[in-house]
């Protein structure tokens, strides 16, 4: 070969491998960059759930209910970050043992701990809402930080710790299927928050003394649908984000998600008109969170005519539980429990009945009823306990007094509406 060949080859060569080393780099910096940017959607989601609680309560509680949403945000990273995360992706079979504080950390492990981290206080926060109006602030925190620190990873860890490569789950290994937590996340959440309200006891008349349910109604409808607008929003990071790779699968997912969100919200409207008479505005905006999360587990394993169906049945689901929950004389503000823990139960179900090329395998099936199940033991057995501890040593309920002036004034001295008076109520005889 001559020379001058053999330059142009080895020109050639170089300038390939130079070209494909770089697309390996730029595809790794996408992949971090649209990890960030979907954790910076989940963390808004925040905001998202701060607005979707305070619309649907008084007014006179506003305040109390803004520095929950803050504060358990803040105490649940911070417990994540010091024994959380060891817990659900360290080196163990039923619970991580390794990288507390988040020890030997580098590199893209920390875009994998934001990301992480700001899933497990969206477990804590779903909390806030079933036991909202009537809890003690101090209480509610210590909830959070345990939630966050214990409950939240050790379930995790034995669905997801494969995401970080140090150990395997026992479900993980059975096949479980769950991409964004619809169990992991939501489940757990609506699971805790049904201990928390069951230990909290109901608001002062939310029932009548012959046990008749009694509407209380939200302060701002125009606060809860602009929270379920956030939430809807960054559900496209939630899900989107959880390939945690800028890739093209990110589409098919964000298109479930929109589609299951859509049919849940009319399936809920639908439902609504027949079973009250009227179009239901918190119904409605319920539908749209039921099929978010509903659709949250098998968000990149199903169809969108699969996703379709999982909304409509999600929408369905939500109605009738949260009348279902208030029959049981649990007191549910948000309907945290139906949106949440019902509808992560079927959500993750039917990631088994519809995932893609494996229809209907009861193998695959029974894997998800045995996953929802397991969370539901674990989840809302140790979240009792968890409550009740909490209960005994620092107490969980405000008094009476207290909660008829409504929490702001009772816990923080403020007034979320100074201008107006909020702590009078007609439910507060």
């Amino acid at each position: 070969m001559k020379k001058k060949n053999l330059g142009i080859l080895l020109f050639i060569l170089l300038t390939t491998g130079i070209m494909a080393a770089t697309g390996d780099e730029v595809q790794t910096n996408l992949n971090w960059t649209w990890t960030l940017i979907a954790a910076a959607m989940v963390f808004f989601m925040q905001a998202g759930f701060a607005m979707v609680e305070t619309g649907f309560t008084r007014a006179k509680n506003a305040g109390n209910i803004i520095m929950k949403n803050v504060m358990d945000f803040s105490m649940g990273i911070l417990a994540f970050w010091a024994v959380g995360f060891a817990f659900m992706f360290g080196k163990g079979s039923f619970i991580g043992m390794t990288n507390f504080f988040a020890n030997g950390l580098v590199g893209w492990d920390w875009t994998f701990f934001v990301f992480q981290g700001v899933f497990a206080a969206t477990a804590a926060t779903i909390v806030s809402g079933a036991l909202a109006e009537r809890t003690k602030f101090g209480s509610y925190l210590i909830a959070s930080f345990l939630l966050t620190a214990f409950i939240y990873p050790i379930f995790g860890h034995w669905a997801w710790a494969g995401l970080y490569g140090q150990a395997t789950g026992w479900l993980e290994n059975l096949g479980f299927i769950d991409f964004a937590g619809s169990t992991v996340v939501h489940s757990l959440g609506g699971w805790a928050a049904l201990a928390g309200a069951m230990t909290v006891g109901p608001r002062i008349g939310k029932f009548g003394k012959n046990g008749e349910v009694k509407a209380i109604p939200g302060h701002s409808l125009t606060l809860a649908s602009l929270g379920v607008f956030i939430l809807w929003f960054g559900w496209f990071g939630f899900n989107s984000g959880s390939t945690t790779t800028g890739t093209k699968e990110i589409g098919l997912i964000a298109a479930n998600t929109l589609l299951a969100a859509a049919a849940a919200s009319i399936s809920a409207l639908i439902v609504s008109i027949i079973k009250f008479k009227t179009y239901d505005i918190g119904m409605t905006l319920n539908g749209a969170l039921a099929g978010l999360v509903a659709i949250t587990a098998g968000c990149a394993n199903v169809a969108p005519w699969s996703a379709v169906i999982i909304g409509i049945l999600a929408g369905i689901l939500v109605v009738y539980s949260i009348g279902f929950i208030d029959n049981l004389k649990i007191d549910d503000p948000v309907g945290a429990v139906s949106v949440h823990g019902v509808n992560g139960a079927w959500g993750t179900i039917a990631a088994g009945i519809f995932d893609n090329g494996n229809l209907f395998n009861p193998q695959t099936i029974g894997v998800q009823i045995l996953g929802v199940l397991a969370m539901f033991i674990f989840a809302f057995v140790t979240s009792l306990i968890m409550f009740n501890v909490i209960k005994i040593i620092f107490g969980i309920r405000v008094s009476k007094e207290e909660e008829l002036k409504g929490l702001d004034i009772g816990e923080h001295e403020a007034d979320a509406y100074p201008e107006f008076q909020t702590s009078s109520s007609i439910y507060e005889i």
